[in-house]
């Protein structure tokens, strides 16, 4: 006897409610010293950097090109990035940077103490 479903004929679960596992990016400190942090970000397709508060002050220099999108508190916002494009961001941001495309995408992030 097949099990009965409380769900309307023709329905399909809602599954937005539901956590996304996400592969994580890869990190690697390339400096640190008084004045600044430098790590280089890489995010394989699908990766997510996890939800992160920035403490400083900081620099984004693009080694790809591709979309990122940015989560964040008040929604997401996707952002369309050309290699060696650099942008600045003050400390206090808190995110977390999602990789929708189905290549790499790589950068460097040099935050300002």
């Amino acid at each position: 006897m097949a099990a009965e479903s409380s769900m309307p004929p023709d329905t399909t679960p809602n599954t937005d409610a539901m956590p996304l596992q996400r592969p994580k990016a890869a990190s690697k400190l390339l400096q640190e010293n008084a004045r600044v942090i430098v790590t280089e970000w890489r995010l394989p397709p699908g990766a997510e950097t996890g939800w992160h508060r920035h403490a400083y002050d900081y620099v984004v220099v693009c080694l790809s090109a591709g979309k990122l999108v940015a989560e964040t508190s008040t929604g997401n916002i996707e952002t369309e990035l050309q290699f060696g494009q650099a942008y600045t961001r003050p400390a206090g941001v808190e995110h977390n940077i999602v990789n929708p495309g189905e290549k790499e995408f790589a950068f460097v992030e040099v935050e300002i103490k």
